[in-house]
């Protein structure tokens, strides 16, 4: 058995199967003729790939299993987006691949495969600063979805992730352990500066606005083959909560600035792409009704939560072979950078 998590593992990765039970979610269906594991973290979760035949031609189709069940909820939100602006034929070339429907027998959603190459592989090139300012144009677009949800991410579950992280890099590292609990003591002070007196845990205003919660470069693909342009599409929509807007431009800018570490040595070598990024997004943003202080205000959540990103990435660092050899400089930027912050 492949995981006793998920034991229709095997009968999702068998092509005969597979027909029987992708035929309800897809009338049009004749046949499946391939099967792959694309990718399966065991005891949790697991992306199949299957190439079928229907009465309108080839398709190709991504089938995410989930050991604790069915995930409909991240499902009907992505139905709510694709009716919602976000169908393939956006005329602002901004979309989601469609869902295509539920496999509830093997904890299955399924969608349509869409094509293009990670913004992460262009960011670097000629192209990345009018990249960044479209996908700032793309999140603002996200955010103004009037698409809602159950699930929140706040403040204090952001300060939470980071408290139950970083210990574990103390654990593996103990010479770091002392400057870990000093980035972890700075964190909390930062963020004090932006909740309400007496508020505890730090909160902020509840969240009422639809964020991706995972929003880097590789969750966007361009397909420039696209006849009307190159079209931009948002993928991977299953940590999809209401929350602050910040958190998806500070997660993005903070993924630049480790693949720009990590990449070119340097930390500040795209900083022209992340500053498109942000002002683009603050410029779409701008509202003459609410005033300069609330764009301001916008601006130092977007500033923390880069910051607060930054310092998770120390703990991802040593989860992936390839950036365990980056987790000190991420460390050091980390200290830098909270340190600035607190002197604002």
């Amino acid at each position: 058995m492949l995981d006793s998590k998920i034991p229709f593992l095997e009968k999702a990765l068998d092509p005969g199967q597979a027909q029987v039970q992708l035929q309800n979610a897809i009338p049009s269906l004749v046949q499946v003729t391939a099967a792959t594991l694309v990718r399966h973290k065991l005891g949790r979760r697991a992306l199949v790939e299957y190439h079928a035949e229907t009465v309108t031609g080839p398709l190709t189709v991504l089938g995410k299993l989930r050991a604790k069940g069915t995930d409909v909820a991240s499902y009907q939100v992505q139905q709510a987006l694709w009716r919602n602006g976000w169908a393939a034929d956006s005329g602002d070339r901004f979309s989601i691949p469609e869902p295509l429907g539920l496999v509830p027998d093997w904890h299955m959603t399924l969608q349509r495969k869409v094509p293009g190459i990670p913004a992460t592989q262009l960011l670097p090139t000629e192209q990345g600063i009018a990249l960044a300012q479209r996908i700032a144009t793309l999140a603002h677009k996200l955010h103004h979805t009037p698409v809602t949800t159950a699930k929140t991410h706040t403040l204090a579950d952001e300060l939470a992730i980071l408290r139950d992280r970083l210990p574990q890099v103390a654990e593996r590292h103990p010479p770091w352990a002392t400057r870990i609990e000093h980035v972890l003591a700075a964190c909390d002070r930062l963020v004090t500066q932006f909740s309400p007196p007496l508020s505890h845990p730090p909160t902020l205003p509840p969240p009422h606005t639809g964020i991706h919660r995972d929003f880097y470069a590789d969750q966007i693909l361009i397909d420039a083959d696209d006849p009307g342009g190159q079209r931009l599409w948002l993928v991977d929509l299953d940590l999809y909560c209401l929350g602050s807007p910040a958190v998806d431009i500070g997660n993005f800018i903070a993924h630049i600035t480790e693949q720009s570490l990590r990449e070119l040595g340097d930390a500040t070598a795209l900083r022209d792409r992340e500053v498109a990024l942000r002002e683009t997004y603050l410029s779409a943003n701008s509202d003459p009704s609410t005033g300069k202080s609330a764009l301001a205000t916008t601006a130092r959540e977007i500033d923390l939560y880069t910051v607060l990103t930054l310092v998770r990435h120390i703990h991802i660092s040593t989860r992936i072979p390839n950036r365990r050899p980056h987790t000190e400089a991420l460390l050091s930027l980390s200290e830098t950078r909270l340190a600035n912050m607190l002197e604002q």
